[in-house]
């Protein structure tokens, strides 16, 4: 009988809802084992629900990752874009991956489906934003296939009550984000990102509409790459779904995603929260396959 391979040790700092709903995919993944969950709050919801499941928590912040850096090989920063900008250079000193989910736009931005393989030679990759995990890619898919893009614009609608105090307060962060995101992958194109935080109840799940000003768009050949690269993402967001193919309205290119999460901690409605997290499960879990002995 083989033995079981080492997983690889990692951590988490931010406990709110994006690091809880994180801590629960790293612990149902076959690759990544938590060695330490580290907010500021000890008795944040999160928290205590790190501490019942058994996982070391830490109410040090950045300095608990710290003080026990020799016992993990990559670190998940789910905190502020602030935040990541100071902690970015801690974990470089201390030799650690990161693996950013805030919009601070320190490392590599990562998109999986588009550039899994070489992000895995960068020790700092960004997940750039919820709104761009969802649209980048059709983004890239459109203008692999498409010449003259005069632009391309993305509108991402989440609810509510799925954006905590952390996404609100990086909402300019993370419009930069995105934007610089989209025009990255799709060949320097001027780029608008645009998010509404929709209150209504009953909650309504992630939708990501992609809009593109082309003067002679192909669509056969964009509604193939964009079919392509929808089930490449779905490898690793189960939920992501393509709601509107692409077609042409008012002289614009558009197509129209919807994200259902898996309900690991936030409910399904929060898609917002699971596309950027199953992206960052999914750079992590490669690192930890390429790293198998």
């Amino acid at each position: 009988m083989q033995p079981t391979p080492e997983k690889m040790k990692v951590a988490i700092v931010g406990t709110g809802n994006i690091g809880t709903d994180l801590l629960m995919k790293v612990l149902r993944s076959p690759w990544l084992e938590c060695r330490l969950f580290a907010g500021r709050n000890l008795s944040s919801p999160g928290m205590m629900k790190a501490d019942q499941m058994g996982v070391p928590v830490s109410g040090k912040g950045i300095q608990g990752i710290v003080q026990r850096r020799t016992e993990f090989d990559l670190v998940f920063d789910a905190t502020s874009a602030e935040d990541h900008k100071r902690h970015a250079v801690i974990l470089a000193e201390l030799g650690l991956l990161a693996v950013d989910l805030t919009p601070a736009k320190v490392g590599k931005m990562c998109v999986p489906a588009v550039n899994l393989e070489e992000c895995l030679e960068a020790q700092n990759v960004n997940m750039v934003s919820c709104g761009g995990q969802a649209s980048i890619p059709l983004a890239f898919a459109i203008a692999s296939v498409n010449q003259d893009i005069e632009y391309i614009e993305t509108v991402s609608s989440i609810a509510s009550r799925s954006a905590g105090p952390a996404t609100r307060i990086n909402l300019d962060e993370y419009l930069a984000t995105t934007e610089n995101g989209l025009a990255a992958f799709s060949r320097g194109t001027p780029t608008k990102a645009i998010l509404n935080l929709n209150p209504a109840q009953p909650c309504v799940h992630m939708q990501t509409t992609v809009l593109a000003k082309i003067k002679n768009p192909d669509l056969e050949k964009t509604r193939a790459a964009v079919a392509a690269i929808v089930r490449k993402i779905q490898d690793y967001v189960p939920g992501y779904q393509l709601i509107v193919p692409p077609l042409i309205e008012s002289n614009r290119l558009a197509v129209m995603v919807r994200v259902e999460g898996r309900g690991d901690y936030m409910p399904k409605y929060a898609g917002n929260l699971d596309i950027i997290n199953c992206a960052a499960i999914a750079i992590a879990e490669a690192h930890a396959r390429r790293n198998r002995p």
